[in-house]
């Protein structure tokens, strides 16, 4: 208790531009994780789906090629990662091809071309072709990639169908929507955002403890 108030205390005592300075490194380093947890729920939850999709022969093959694409990301080889990666995706198949798609557009991301990024994640979510949870995840990884260069209000218009209740997506989009919110200099009604994904109990408790961080150093923690 009186290492939290003593917290308080520091964060009343912080003026506005340290405040918009703490932000901003919370978000650089909090960003990371939500992108890393995001790759790993595609890796989880569409390598399960495109699993199940196709007969053994053809996901075995596929699945081999994903393995030795991933062996590669993982010994740092990015660039022949990103080409299997595209190899994969080429062979115009759902299920891995999907995976490898959104691999290759992480991976573009990671090597710092976001521009490159958020076209692949863009063609994506615009292809009907794709499973709808996919495309959902998409539309939330492009924002990502372009929140520090397209405007704030033409993301958050992309972003709110993703905040409803019934989206799979959406405690990650309500956070970006209150980041943007704050990058659009509504202080006061992104400081409200990030308390009541804090205050939510449904929430990732990831989510939870990085939305009261921003509230707090927003002002409303």
């Amino acid at each position: 208790m009186a290492e939290s108030r003593e917290n308080d205390g520091i964060l009343q005592e912080i003026d506005e531009e340290l405040r918009h300075e703490r932000y901003a490194k919370l978000w650089k380093r909090y960003g990371n994780v939500v992108i890393g947890a995001a790759v790993l729920l595609v890796v989880g939850v569409a390598g399960y789906q495109g699993w199940r999709h196709y007969d053994v022969s053809s996901r075995q093959a596929l699945g081999e090629k994903f393995a030795v694409a991933m062996q590669a990301e993982t010994a740092g080889k990015l660039d022949d990662a990103a080409k299997q990666f595209a190899a994969i995706a080429a062979e115009g198949r759902a299920g891995y091809a999907v995976l490898a798609r959104l691999q290759e557009a992480a991976l573009a991301g990671r090597k710092g071309d976001r521009a490159k990024a958020a076209t692949l994640y863009k063609s994506i979510a615009a292809d009907n072709g794709v499973d709808a949870i996919y495309r959902d995840l998409a539309v939330v990884m492009g924002a990502m990639q372009e929140i520090d260069t397209a405007p704030p209000e033409e993301l958050k218009a992309r972003l709110m169908p993703q905040t409803v209740d019934t989206k799979p997506w959406r405690y990650t989009a309500r956070e970006l929507v209150a980041l943007l919110t704050q990058k659009a200099g509504r202080k006061d009604e992104a400081a409200k955002l990030f308390k009541a994904l804090a205050d939510d109990t449904t929430a990732p408790q990831g989510v939870r403890t990085r939305a009261g961080d921003m509230a707090a150093v927003l002002g409303n923690g």
